[in-house]
């Protein structure tokens, strides 16, 4: 999914992930995201806008019963190939603690819903 240059710059490895995201550029302009992919330090998300490389922007990521609002800024964009959906590599920006403590915990939380949908 992820382009395989930046598969090997990665710092912190990205973990499947599927939640309801929601884009807001500094314009105010909202854009329905989902997040495919999650790290400490970033995600990979589709949406039905492509944005530029550059694009800084407010992340809410929705899962379950977590909500985390992040900063972020889009270091890479994947095209639709016609389907109309675009792939986004996001960095997340000025993390405070707390963020990062929800991101972990998100990760956290999925990993253990993977383990026991495995077992089941």
């Amino acid at each position: 999914m992820a382009d395989a240059t930046f598969a090997v710059k990665r710092a912190y490895p990205r973990f499947p992930f599927s939640a309801d995201a929601e884009v807001t550029l500094r314009d105010g302009t909202s854009l329905a995201a989902e997040v495919l992919e999650l790290s400490s330090r970033g995600c990979f998300i589709d949406a039905l806008k492509p944005l530029p490389v550059g694009t800084q922007l407010q992340l809410r990521i929705s899962s379950g019963m977590s909500v985390c609002e992040l900063p972020a800024k889009v270091i890479y964009m994947q095209p639709g190939y016609g389907m109309g959906i675009f792939g986004m590599g996001v960095v997340f920006e000025s993390i405070a603690t707390e963020h990062f403590a929800a991101i972990e915990s998100l990760i956290r939380e999925r990993g253990l819903q993977q383990s026991q949908n495995s077992l089941n």
